[in-house]
């Protein structure tokens, strides 16, 4: 172990997490609806599999984006060759126009302002190497992603410090919440860098209000320090109220050129392509872009990639229809696991982006403790066979809230995960109600046998 680095024994990844160890219990016995129908459903990965049949359909009628042609001329050398980090022009201008239409075209974006990179991990890695030095620390309100432990903290060596966001107001942002996490960091003597958000939030699956983002910007004004917005869901919206982005509150303020508010996008969830590795930052300063380009060197995406992508977002009328019709089949799903959890007794937080919902179980639980957490969720994983991620993985605060996604799988399997849960909390509920007769029944008797001691030690005395 001497010959290896700390970065390689250390357990600072965070992968440690009850939210990884789901994923490896799913990778032992993952269900399939013919070989493996008992196996564990998987409702712990955000991913979007609602539309993949409209991206197909594209594919088939464009065979020459796919073949590496343009005008029926091959340009496979032209794609196989070294490419300037930059990336492909008509990539990234199919790219923002595209980060415009989710917005409404409420606002644009300069391609020269984008960095490509694999993936939002990469995009939110490299800025913490951009903007903050190893032991700086990044605010975050909770409940916030459970992969931040690792993707901002472990090799960068810059530290996380919860803004505590609560249930009482369905976990909003506040002035006092934000000033507090800053006030912590200050007690620990930690230079405080900036604020990363998640809007729409993940896990909440609820965009954030225009006092909240307002709030941000004035906060990190103030403090003259950075706000990253991780906007990668923003075109999950699928319900009121509309989406706003941090670019578009600068722009109310007047103050859209701000150098220090930057955002992470990518194509995993809107688009549904994860495994594409498609990223990017967007930061009005030249200094980040600049840092950032050469950086991307260690994670590129793929010019074969880049040009399929270009040839199928500048296509307006497919974009325009992919857009629509993704969000309403979103809507469709997230209703349909709301009501199957609803004919559980469970309630959610109302959302109205993402691909999850925020669960409650509070009533489930044994005592209000993540002791208490941590036995449900076993017992969900292991009993119920259904992988969810339990509250305290994603830092939140108050035991017994769940992020449950509902995107990833098919219909079928969503409404089986239902009938499983719901006939756990019909055990769960026999189970107290048998307690608590067999409690009223142990009362009953007392007071009887209290009754005849009673009358027994009046006849004694009378005596």
């Amino acid at each position: 172990m001497g010959l290896l680095s700390r970065k390689a024994t250390c357990n600072s990844h965070g992968q440690d997490s009850s939210y990884f160890l789901g994923w490896l219990e799913y990778e032992k016995n993952p269900y399939h609806h013919l070989h493996n129908p008992n196996g564990i459903i998987q409702m712990g990965l955000a991913e979007n599999q609602l539309s993949f049949d409209l991206l197909e359909t594209w594919l088939a009628k464009n065979p020459e984006a796919v073949g590496c042609k343009r005008d029926g001329q091959s340009i496979f050398r032209e794609l196989a060759l070294f490419q300037d980090y930059h990336g492909l022009p008509a990539f990234k201008k199919a790219l923002v126009d595209f980060m415009a239409e989710i917005r409404g075209n409420k606002v644009s974006f300069e391609p020269n302002n984008i960095v490509l990179t694999a993936g939002a991990t990469s995009a939110n890695e490299t800025l913490m190497f951009c903007l903050a030095e190893h032991g700086d620390a990044f605010l975050l309100p909770t409940p916030y992603y459970p992969g931040f432990d690792r993707d901002l903290k472990w090799r960068t060596g810059v530290q996380i410090v919860p803004i505590h966001c609560t249930s009482s107001n369905c976990f909003r942002i506040t002035a006092s919440a934000i000033e507090e996490a800053y006030q912590q960091a200050q007690k620990k003597n930690l230079t405080v860098k900036g604020i990363l958000i998640t809007n729409p939030s993940n896990p909440l699956g609820t965009t954030m209000t225009r006092p909240e983002l307002n709030l941000l910007i004035n906060f990190i004004t103030d403090k003259q320090i950075h706000l990253i917005s991780d906007e990668i869901y923003s075109g999950t919206v699928f319900n009121s109220p509309s989406f706003i982005s941090i670019m578009e509150a600068l722009k109310d303020m007047n103050m859209e050129k701000n150098n220090r508010v930057h955002i992470v996008y990518s194509l995993s969830k809107d688009l549904g392509l994860p495994g594409f590795r498609v990223g990017a930052i967007y930061s009005n300063d030249p200094t980040v872009v600049s840092a950032a380009v050469k950086m991307s060197s260690f994670g590129l995406v793929s010019s074969q990639t880049q040009y399929l992508l270009s040839v199928m977002l500048s296509d307006k009328k497919f974009r325009n229809h992919y857009i629509v019709k993704n969000q309403n089949r979103l809507l469709k799903r997230q209703r349909k696991l709301v009501s199957g959890l609803e004919k559980s007794g469970i309630r959610c937080l109302e959302s109205n982006a993402g691909l999850f919902c925020w669960v409650d179980m509070r009533h489930l639980l044994s005592s209000d403790t993540f002791e208490a957490e941590m036995e449900l969720w076993e017992r969900i994983i292991y009993d119920v066979k259904l992988n969810i991620s339990p509250g305290s993985s994603c830092h939140c605060n108050e035991p017994g809230w769940f992020r449950v996604c509902f995107a990833n799988m098919s219909e079928d399997a969503l409404e089986l995960a239902m009938q499983r849960l719901k006939s756990f909390v019909g055990s769960i509920e026999k189970h107290n109600h048998q307690e608590s007769e067999k409690l009223r029944k142990e009362s009953h008797i007392g007071k009887w046998i209290f009754r005849l001691s009673f009358q027994s030690f009046n006849e004694q005395d009378q005596r």
